[in-house]
């Protein structure tokens, strides 16, 4: 299979270009390379991959020297005609669309770069997919989707009216238009609605990687709503199994389009999350009550019973477990980034 992944010097994305290309798939991997976080982790993820820096240009194709089925092209989704030229010469099988602007805070101050990224560059990955057909368009969504949703755990037949961020509207946004653009041009296409996804390589950003940065380095965590939280995290490689599982079976219905949550299935309290990695670093955190931060919301739960359905989808790794994995990698690959990565 011919995949293109999109996003794949990101977190999720480079993931996914491992998994692909070690299975033997024929893999492009695409990404603007922004500085939303240190671009160093970036290129860290593709030089994992085989991807030299000094040999990445705009719109230049770069071999692997890991994978030889590998290959890596700068360039952003904005660009339609680039975008159309690709799809065009590679003849791609699927689509794993994960690029995005990312951070549910950061787009209360960037609005445009949300916009720009989440809906005209997922706009112009449909318009080549009805042009250039492919067999499957695998997307990133997201659990904020559900917002002010106080029935827990989310299901997708749930309404999703009521985003409190513009992150969670332009995600919502995404599964709008791929259903428009399945129905109109049987395009089969599958959202999947990730829940709070950590491991090694994982964004600095978020929790995970902050509280863990922290705590090592003795640094006060701001513990957002007085420790009143609850997240259903995912740890990467059961994601990673759910994408593997689904993009080789696309929706074969009169309107090929389908939404799956993907999320471990079991919310964690905030400080007990917090204490698993004080478990696994053998160091006490020093924490900083803060108040709720705008654009959060209190709890994420995902029911993922039609995945498990459909697909027999069960996540394997224990919160201890993907805690210990993700401070194993911090401990051999953090200092290698500056302190540009402590967001606290």
């Amino acid at each position: 299979m011919k995949i293109l992944v999109t996003g794949a010097a990101g977190f999720i994305g480079f993931h996914t270009v491992k998994h692909f290309a070690e299975k033997g798939n024929r893999v492009v991997g695409i990404d603007n390379i922004n500085n939303y976080y240190d671009v160093e982790l970036k290129y860290a993820r593709l030089a994992e991959t085989g991807i030299r820096k000094e040999l990445i240009k705009n719109h230049q194709s770069v071999q692997s020297i890991e994978y030889p089925n590998y290959r890596f092209v700068k360039a952003d989704l904005q660009d339609k005609v680039f975008i159309d030229k690709l799809f065009a010469n590679e003849h791609f099988d699927a689509v794993c669309h994960l690029a995005a602007q990312a951070g549910v805070r950061h787009s209360i101050d960037n609005p445009y770069a949300y916009i720009n990224s989440n809906i005209i560059g997922f706009m112009n990955i449909l318009e080549a997919c009805r042009f250039y057909p492919v067999k499957h368009l695998l997307y990133a969504s997201s659990s904020s989707v559900y917002g002010m949703n106080k029935k827990v755990p989310y299901s997708e037949s749930d309404q999703v009216d009521s985003p409190v961020s513009l992150y969670a509207a332009t995600k919502k946004s995404n599964e709008l238009l791929a259903h428009s653009y399945s129905k109109l041009y049987n395009i089969p296409t599958t959202g999947l609605r990730f829940f709070t996804v950590y491991g090694p390589w994982g964004r600095p950003d978020m929790a995970p990687y902050l509280f863990m940065n922290s705590i090592v380095n003795q640094i006060p965590i701001n513990v957002y709503n007085n420790g009143n939280l609850s997240r259903d995290f995912t740890y990467i490689d059961d994601i990673i199994d759910g994408l593997s599982a689904i993009i080789g079976h696309a929706p074969a219905s009169d309107i090929p389009y389908k939404i799956y949550n993907i999320g471990g299935g079991k919310p964690v309290q905030l400080f007990d999350f917090i204490a698993t990695i004080e478990e696994v670093t053998n160091i006490r955190a020093i924490k900083k009550m803060v108040e709720m931060q705008p654009g959060d919301v209190y709890q994420t739960y995902a029911d993922t019973t039609a995945l498990e359905h459909d697909f027999n989808y069960k996540p394997k790794t224990s919160m201890f477990e993907g805690i210990s994995k993700l401070y194993q990698w911090y401990m051999s690959y953090s200092k290698r980034f500056d302190k540009r990565l402590i967001y606290q």
